[in-house]
């Protein structure tokens, strides 16, 4: 009776509110991208989810209510805005800057980051000290972009500066054009810069465009019961504290390991592994996986420091979630035996379930899937087969898994989004460090009879570093 009360009155400040209560539902629209939200190896995760799923709890909390979300993603900035005029969302939580044009179309909330936007080329491409540099070369950004706007502002000084407006790219697919060289140069935010560069190494920011532009979440203008709320909540001390940590989680410094560093995977060999290579041995002995993999995976996880914590969480030897450390009874994750014990095991376990595939690709999707999620190997393994390619093999797959970082292939699969190059240099990393483990342990081996994956039927990771990089290359 209250909500239809309120519905029959000229405000519509508190309808949606009060629909929200009622309903306990919360319709929530959103982008699928590393900046926003996305699939990840565990469940639904990203900087937006974070933040709608903490200002659920509270909801919940103060009202005494039991409340889901209904998360709603959005092909184009344009259709997210039409959702919040129409109704169908209630919040629109996508990474959004604020900007007087939008302003006239939508209320927005308390600001949550502060970013850039950086005009991005490809290394050793030349890169552009000016716009005027820009003549006659491509640069492309996302149709009804902030990008688009700040362009058009400039172009009243620089009358030859030109560019094309995508309608149907993401920030993924523009970042990804620019490193292929398909186009010259983009425009996207820093935080999408930094996360990006990451996974497509060759990208670099040339100048800024535009600094101190301001991310926030977005609301239809009479919706203001609710927003009172999202205000209460974003000037909460304990919203403070959460904004640091998905900072932190999200896009911390990418680079805080030397995952390619010979020297220092030397200098490591020495000084850390052998206070741990006892445990590795028992996880072999216990699992049938070769330490040698085992101890390859635990160096590219955290360079076998059992007190890591990364940017996206996970934490320990073998960098496990909470939820996976919990359903393998690990206790302490920083606890070396318990991580490299259940690492190994989890491991073991998809393995397991790849028993379709020979190996040593079998292996190679196995670390893939432990490291994206088991979900998302399978969607590249569709994407492979209906272009007629060969599911079960590595070479394939592993140019599948970026295609799932462009919105015309993740749509078209069950689990959506992934970060698909991080798998892939996953992968590359470990066959290195396994390569190097082989040759550094080359007496050892001997000694020990050095086995063939014929000598223990199912196992991963048992061929030598030299039979390995024999059979196929990454």
């Amino acid at each position: 009776m209250l909500l239809a009360v309120v519905l029959s009155t000229c405000s519509q400040s508190p309808s949606t509110l009060e629909e929200v209560l009622e309903t306990g539902q919360l319709r929530v629209i959103t982008r699928n991208s590393p900046t926003t939200f996305y699939r990840g190896p565990f469940g639904f995760e990203g900087p937006e989810y974070d933040r709608v799923e903490a200002f659920r709890a509270r909801l919940e909390e103060k009202f005494a209510r039991t409340i889901s979300i209904d998360y709603q993603t959005a092909d184009t900035l344009n259709e997210i805005f039409a959702a919040l005029e129409s109704g169908r969302a209630h919040i629109a939580a996508a990474s959004l800057t604020i900007t007087d044009d939008r302003r006239q179309r939508v209320a927005f909330a308390p600001a949550y980051q502060t970013v850039s936007q950086y005009l991005v080329y490809r290394l050793n491409s030349g890169r552009p000290r000016s716009l005027d540099a820009l003549a006659g070369k491509s640069l492309e950004v996302i149709s009804g972009s902030s990008f688009a706007e700040t362009l058009t502002r400039l172009q009243q000084e620089h009358s030859d500066l030109a560019w094309g407006e995508n309608p149907h790219a993401e920030t993924s697919d523009l970042l990804l054009a620019v490193q292929e060289r398909e186009i010259d140069y983009t425009v996207v935010d820093s935080n999408d810069y930094y996360v990006h560069r990451y996974y497509m190494p060759d990208l670099r920011k040339a100048f800024k465009l535009k600094e101190d532009d301001k991310l926030a979440w977005a609301l239809h203008p009479q919706a203001t019961a609710l927003l009172d709320e999202i205000e209460t909540f974003f000037a909460a001390p304990e919203t403070g504290e959460l904004m640091a940590t998905i900072k932190e989680r999200y896009y911390g410094h990418t680079n805080r390991f030397d995952y390619v560093g010979t020297r220092t995977f030397k200098r490591h060999y020495v000084s850390r592994l052998p206070n741990y290579i006892d445990l590795f041995h028992t996880a072999e002995d216990k699992t049938g996986i070769d330490w040698r993999l085992l101890a390859a995976i635990g160096y590219q996880e955290s360079h076998w420091d059992p007190t890591a914590v990364s940017p996206t969480g996970v934490r320990g030897m073998m960098m496990l979630t909470s939820a996976t450390a919990g359903g393998l009874g690990v206790q302490d994750r920083h606890d070396a035996a318990e991580s490299v014990a259940a690492g190994a095991q989890y491991f073991r376990n998809i393995y397991n379930r790849l028993e379709d595939i020979p190996d040593p690709d079998r292996t190679w999707f196995a670390l893939a899937a432990y490291n994206v999620g088991y979900g998302h190997l399978q969607d590249a393994r569709r994407l492979a087969r209906r272009r007629n390619k060969d599911p079960d093999s590595w070479v394939v797959i592993r140019e599948m898994l970026p295609l799932l970082t462009k919105r015309e292939y993740y749509s078209q699969v069950p689990h959506g989004y992934a970060r698909g190059w991080e798998p892939v240099r996953y992968v590359r990393n470990i066959r290195t460090y396994y390569d190097i483990l082989g040759w550094l342990t080359l007496e050892d081996a001997q000694d020990d009879a050095i086995r063939t994956p014929d000598s223990r039927p199912g196992a991963p990771g048992l061929q030598t570093a030299g039979q390995q990089a024999a059979t196929s290359a990454t």
